[in-house]
């Protein structure tokens, strides 16, 4: 258990020593809340729909997790060419509890900054529903954790850096977009609704905005059960992939 808290602990230090690394990461998704926030609210308000901004926010919540989470996985790439990845798995610990802590803090990371966005949000107009967050907090950690879990198990495979970057470049944004987290779920059209049900973040964002705003469109209990579920198998998945790790 000590290997795990101190990796956990690793990536916490990490992250709050680097200042340019907190602000970067909420660029894309603080730009994405105000272009498409304030650009398509007024045209999403003449189609007779909710404030659009509202809609929006959890979506970019997400978003902010989701990037956050997947390019954790760059550190075991970084930490292979730099050594310290074969100090940590020739240590007398089992690579599961090592693979448990890098999780830990890469969810942990995720979620802070998912957080983060969330406070953003409310001073451009967001109105979260307070007495549901700890539901969101809990969408937001299923988030974190499942994305974190695959991040980890890509980079298991992968020794170059650039090959994990084009990777994660080419999963981000198609999950992201097709995710429900830019545009209401009713009424697409029959293939982007199969597209919808198999993506996990679909899941997570609609829980998300089920918390903090009251729309939903699976329903808070299926979006609970299929992330969760989700979530479990890839840590498991991600956890064989890394006890295979060849340094």
């Amino acid at each position: 258990m000590k290997i795990i808290y101190i990796l956990w602990l690793r990536q916490l230090k990490k992250y709050f020593r680097s200042r340019s690394r907190i602000i970067g990461s909420i660029g894309q998704p603080l730009l994405f809340l105000v272009a498409l926030g304030f650009g398509f609210g007024p045209v999403f308000a003449r189609a007779g729909e909710c404030n659009y901004l509202q809609f929006l926010s959890p979506g970019i919540i997400a978003m902010g997790i989701l990037c956050t989470a997947l390019f954790s996985g760059t550190e075991i790439i970084w930490d292979r060419q730099f050594g310290f990845l074969k100090e940590t798995l020739v240590a007398p610990v089992s690579r599961l509890e090592i693979m448990i802590g890098r999780t830990l803090g890469g969810a942990t990371v995720a979620c802070l900054q998912g957080l983060i966005v969330f406070v953003v949000t409310i001073p451009l107009g967001f109105h979260p529903q307070f007495v549901m967050l700890p539901f969101g907090l809990l969408f937001m950690l299923l988030i974190a954790f499942f994305f974190t879990a695959l991040g980890t198990a890509i980079a298991s495979v992968l020794k170059d850096m650039q090959g994990f970057q084009l990777i994660m470049n080419f999963i981000v944004m198609p999950t992201f977009f097709l995710s429900g987290a830019l545009f209401p779920a009713d009424g697409l059209p029959k293939a982007l609704k199969v597209v919808l049900a198999v993506n996990p973040l679909a899941y997570g964002v609609d829980g998300l905005r089920d918390a903090l705003t009251g729309v939903v469109y699976f329903g808070l209990t299926i979006d609970f059960l299929v992330l969760g579920a989700a979530t479990a198998l890839l840590l498991i998945i991600g956890s064989y992939l890394f006890s295979k790790i060849q340094i």
